[in-house]
């Protein structure tokens, strides 16, 4: 027996996602039992690669499972600009040895809620088309997750992909509106939260030069979209999917968080793939999304530089 916690964490890797996943490969707390991977950052080959190259490196040998290779309804552009074509970086990698599992990872989803039920903490970093394809094929899903977390949407609509809407959620605002319906409680980091989250880009090298084949690995892939950041968004350099996981991880380290009513906005030449929030209480509706408004922040970064083996 242990009691360490349940993860899987369902993604689209993805620079960000990367680092994501490093911090819980090194968490002792929790036991990692899948990575279940959809269509997002980039298209799924190179997600999938993507995930089993970085667990070659890290020396996971967690399964991992691939999903929707589209959104739900309707064809959605990709973050290749920002993370590369191939999603890490472009650098030319060479190819993992692993192969993916043959189960799909909507099958797979449902199958270790049931293994874990009651236990299992589920991390959603990309588009939620996996989470929602499980939901379809069994809405008792939220039944027996734990808790549920989410990198996604922004919460007054200062969007990073349309001027309203996140990334994540505009991939495929179906599926999102699918599992923010379904779920009773959904712990979320949002875009907003992440802005107000960076960290210095002199920082991120120093925590780069660590003597460690995760530092090293990171530092290649993560190159295009550092550089990237520095030429759009100034002094800081965001990682969206590394909040989201400290928050998961650690919720400890949260220093505010509201509770609110949210709805996802399927149509509107302007609105589609916006997180709507009912900060007033407007509408009458249950507060079931716990938005993360603030987080340690030493806390987060001592995450990420253990995570890296920069301390």
């Amino acid at each position: 027996m242990t009691d360490r916690i349940p993860l899987l964490i369902d993604t689209d890797p993805g620079v960000d996602d990367a680092l994501a996943l490093l911090m819980a490969f090194n968490d002792p707390r929790h036991e990692l039992v899948g990575l279940t991977i959809a269509a997002g950052n980039v298209g799924l080959e190179h997600t999938v690669r993507n995930a089993l190259k970085l667990c070659e490196v890290c020396g996971v040998d967690a399964p991992v499972y691939a999903g929707a290779a589209a959104p739900l309804l309707h064809p959605s552009p990709d973050a290749g600009y920002v993370h590369g074509r191939d999603g890490f970086g472009d650098v030319g990698y060479d190819a993992p040895a692993r192969a993916v599992e043959a189960e799909h990872a909507a099958l797979a989803i449902l199958r270790l809620s049931h293994e874990h039920a009651g236990k299992l903490l589920l991390v959603a970093l990309g588009p939620l088309t996996n989470i929602a394809l499980a939901l379809k094929l069994d809405p008792t899903l939220p039944e027996r997750v734990a808790r549920f977390v989410v990198m996604g949407g922004a919460v007054t609509c200062r969007g990073n992909i349309t001027p309203a809407a996140e990334f994540n959620i505009y991939f495929d605002p179906e599926a999102a509106h699918i599992v923010f319906e379904a779920f009773p409680h959904i712990d979320l980091a949002d875009w907003e939260a992440v802005i107000a989250h960076g960290f210095l880009h002199d920082e991120v090298e120093r925590w780069l030069q660590a003597d460690s084949a995760r530092a090293r690995f990171y530092q290649r892939i993560s190159e295009k979209t550092r550089l990237w950041s520095a030429d759009r968004r100034g002094d800081h350099w965001h990682a969206a999917d590394a909040l989201a996981m400290a928050y998961a991880l650690d919720p400890d380290g949260a220093t505010e968080v509201l509770d609110r009513a949210l709805a996802i906005e399927l149509d509107g030449r302007h609105g589609r793939g916006a997180t709507i929030v009912d900060w007033r209480g407007e509408g009458g509706e249950a507060a079931r999304v716990s938005i993360l408004m603030r987080y340690d922040q030493a806390r987060f970064e001592g995450l990420i530089q253990a995570a890296l083996a920069a301390i």
